[in-house]
Order: C-alpha cells, then structure tokens, then sequence
C-alpha cells in the first residue's frame, strides 16, 4: 500500500486536496488490512448461520472454533502476525474467556449448547473473538507506526485496567461504578494525543476519540455477530434485534484493557519526528529536515 501510494504522490506531486485524498485512500485500506482477522471472523460467523447444515457430523460450533484454530495458524505462518504479537493474542484469548465463562454463567449473555469444544457453556470460538479485537491493536500499531504525547505511566494504566476488569464481574454484587471508571479514564489519557503515520504525512488525535472510534466499531460487529446466532443477549431471546447502545460504555472501557495489553508487546513511544505532522506547518518539516513529503520513509510491504 505504501509503495502504490508511493507511486501515486510521485506522479500527482503536491496537488492539495488530491494529495489528502489519496491519505484517505490509503488510510481506509490500512484500517481494513489491520481489521483482517475480525472481519474475516465475523465472516466465519455468517457463513456457519445461513449455510452450514444442521445435520452435519461436526457440530457448528465446533467447526466454528476448528476453523478459527486454522485461520489463527494461517495468520502466523504467512506473518500477517508475528510470535511476539502472538503473546498479546493469547493473553485476549485468557482475558476474554474467563470473562465469558463468567458473564454466561451469570445469565449475561448465552450460546447455544452445541458441540464439544468448549468450557462449561463458553465455545472456544468465543476467545477468538476478543483475540480479532487483539490482532487488530497490535497490527495497528504497527501499521501505523503509533506514536504517543503524555502516554500515563504504565503502573497507572494498568492499575485503572485492572479496576475496569474487576467491574465486570464484581457489579453482579456491588454497586456498578463502569461510569466512574469512564470519567477516570477521561481524566487519564485525557491529554493523551496518539500520532499515526498514514503514508507521507502523520496526524494527530486524542486517545479517546480513538476509543470511541474502535468501540463504536466493536458494537457494529457485535450487532454482525448476534444476529448470526454466535450469541444471544437475554433480551434478544424472542427476537433479534440491535445490541442497546449502552454497550458502547463497556466497550469504550474494554479498549483501556486491550491497549494496556498490546503495551505488553509495543511499549508506547513519543512521537517520532522522521516525518511532518499535520498541521505543525513548515517548522515541522524544517526539524525534520524532510521538506519533501515524498522522500517520507515506506514500509515494507510485510507491513502494510
């Protein structure tokens, strides 16, 4: 993608709007290419809902779960994941399965009895699902090539990380306090800018618009995945329906723990001033002595 858009600035030059569009472009397919495992999940979902027969040998989920186990291997053996990557992977697996042999057992959410593979009333294609959510934060990061302004310590974010994954559990006896954990993380990485290069220039947003962003994401793929019967909310029992939009406050808090996890791995750096920044103004370009914005650095092709 890099080098097509490359290519594409070369013969275009400096032309303004095009120049922009053309980031745009290759923002939208970088964002698709870091989404590849959720999408192609979410794509195993519909597929098992409307084709796979009911009276098959191998029960669907299953075959759910054993095709996840393939498509998770295929990710490792072409490098679209790398082994250390893996490490964050399998640590969404842990977190999110031990979430939903909880919530499930609370009555949260349900699945069908179905097939073998799983633990208690959790299939295992289920930490699958928190495992896309990984391989899409630890594939941005490095597609993007995040930087980050006032990153909190980490001993802080990972203190409110473990308060957030507390809650979900203990507000089944005590008072829910998701909304003060919210205003937390607000106060937290409030002043938090995340800078990503896009291809010859890198822009600048605040960390929780980004939340807000992939949350919002997340709650489409939950509608995708519910109405393809992966699960079932109690209230979605008589008839499917759109997930309540009151998710997206457990989903915004859940990317607090997903990012203090691919931390693990891709330890948050300051913002790296190889290439200019958009809006810095020639300033920004002088101090990084490239006035040139095709003479930016491309990635390897392995990396987007």
């Amino acid at each position: 993608m890099d080098r097509w858009a490359h290519a594409r600035l070369r013969a275009l030059g400096d032309r303004g709007w095009r120049t922009s569009a053309l980031e745009l472009v290759v923002f939208v397919l970088k964002q698709a290419w870091a989404c590849l495992f959720g999408a192609l999940m979410l794509a195993l979902l519909l597929a098992a809902r409307f084709w796979y027969p009911d009276d098959a040998a191998l029960a669907r989920d299953d075959a759910l779960t054993l095709a996840a186990v393939v498509l998770q291997v295929l990710m490792l053996l072409t490098r679209l994941e790398t082994a250390r990557e893996m490490r964050v992977v399998g640590l969404f697996h842990v977190v999110g399965t031990v979430m939903e042999v909880f919530k499930t057992s609370a009555g949260s959410w349900a699945y069908a009895a179905d097939g073998v593979l799983r633990i208690g009333d959790v299939p295992l294609y289920s930490g699958f699902m928190y495992a896309a959510v990984g391989s899409y934060l630890v594939r941005t990061f490095r597609i993007f090539d995040l930087r980050f302004d006032r990153w909190p310590r980490r001993r802080v974010t990972a203190l409110l990380a473990t308060a957030v994954y507390a809650n979900f559990f203990t507000h089944h006896w005590l008072p829910d306090v998701r909304w003060a954990l919210v205003a937390a993380v607000l106060l937290v990485l409030g002043r938090t800018v995340m800078h990503y290069r896009v291809h010859a220039r890198t822009w600048r947003m605040p960390v929780v618009v980004g939340f807000v962003l992939v949350a919002s994401a997340i709650w489409v793929a939950e509608n995708v995945a519910t109405y393809a019967d992966a699960w079932l909310y109690p209230s979605q029992a008589d008839g499917w329906h759109l997930v309540s939009l009151s998710k997206l406050g457990s989903w915004f808090l859940l990317m607090l723990i997903s990012v203090v996890l691919v931390a693990w791995v891709y330890r948050p750096q300051p913002p790296d001033a190889r290439v200019p920044t958009v809006g810095s103004g020639r300033r920004a370009a002088e101090e990084t002595g490239d006035r040139d914005p095709l003479t930016a650095p491309v990635l390897d092709a392995h990396d987007g």
